[in-house]
């Protein structure tokens, strides 16, 4: 296996740890307004995700990061070509960063109410935007020869569904989390949102992934799998297995992950242009000494990033529950 191939596939480890960790603390703060409906639910809910959310966004960082500097083309192109959506997702992500710091400093219902807002929008805009990105680069884009994106038709109905997909599962995601992580009412109010957002994800989710499997021919068995586990997530936590519910849909994320970079292996933008426009795995890679000292790099720090996070996962796993005053 070459240093390409290599750095493509920790490119997608790292995004799918992104999108489990990170998926689940965004289907939370869409959930904030119909699951904590009073101010002791909503604090519930935040403080569940308030030691990790920041520790899961740094796997986005690293993902990007790792773009940039193995695939630096593919990295330009996918800025340019999805400038608005992208742009769009990071100016969500710094008003939910700052609305979980700030939406406690003023004991106003009102103060409250509008960084509660942010949470949503941060937490909405992103699990939308990620979806309609990657469904793009599936389906392709005006690339010409230069490797430039000329423009690029965003919202076509694949991509919509592709961002409707991840929503959905990430709101399903998310309300499961809350069933293993939160207490009192906000626990069985999760519940409920778990029964009313698995209507909507596992139908869409699947159609999403049949239309992917049939416009790239591949990801058949993880495509199945990945419902299969939706099902599998919704019948235990109608038996109150919260805990093997969350770790179904957290395994589910993982195959979706297998099935959109099993995709974009090793076509990483196809182009609408003229298929001798496609960018690859082989043709977007930084030269054969950078990728080395990167796999040095990597090697060293991956680790230890993994191991600290998971640390903090093990230090806060107790349920949470604010009571009212």
């Amino acid at each position: 296996m070459d240093l390409p191939t290599i750095w493509f596939l920790a490119i997608a480890l790292l995004w799918t740890g992104y999108l489990v960790l990170e998926g689940f603390d965004f289907g939370v703060g869409m959930l904030l307004p119909s699951v904590g409906r009073d101010e002791p639910g909503r604090r519930t809910m935040i403080n569940a995700i308030g030691p990790v959310w920041d520790g899961n966004e740094v796997w986005l960082i690293t993902a990007v990061g790792a773009m940039f500097a193995a695939f630096p083309a593919w990295y330009a192109a996918t800025l340019s070509g999805f400038y608005l959506p992208v742009l769009l997702i990071v100016v969500a992500l710094v008003f939910r960063g700052v609305a979980f710091e700030y939406r406690g400093k003023i004991d106003s219902p009102v103060w409250r109410r509008r960084w509660d807002a942010a949470i949503v929008g941060g937490s909405l805009v992103p699990a939308f935007g990620w979806g309609l990105v990657f469904a793009n680069m599936l389906r392709g884009v005006p690339l010409g020869a230069d490797g430039v994106v000329r423009s690029a038709e965003l919202y076509s109905p694949y991509a919509l569904l592709g961002g409707l997909a991840t929503t959905a599962l990430f709101v399903l995601h998310g309300a499961l989390f809350l069933g293993l992580k939160a207490d009192g009412p906000v626990r069985h109010r999760a519940r409920a949102a778990a029964r009313s957002a698995a209507l909507v994800a596992v139908p869409v989710v699947g159609g999403f992934l049949a239309w992917t499997v049939h416009d790239r021919g591949t990801g058949v068995g993880a495509a199945v799998a990945a419902v299969v586990l939706l099902l599998a997530a919704v019948g235990c936590a109608a038996r109150r297995r919260e805990g093997w519910a969350f770790t179904a849909t957290a395994a589910s994320v993982v195959a979706v992950a297998v099935v959109v970079f099993g995709g974009l292996y090793p076509v990483l933008l196809p182009s609408l242009v003229d298929p001798a426009y496609d960018m690859t795995v082989a043709n977007a890679a930084s030269a054969p000494y950078t990728l080395g000292v990167l796999s040095v790099i990597g090697a060293v720090f991956l680790p230890l990033v993994v191991a600290y996070q998971a640390w903090s996962y093990w230090v806060f796993r107790r349920r949470v529950h604010v009571a009212a005053a």
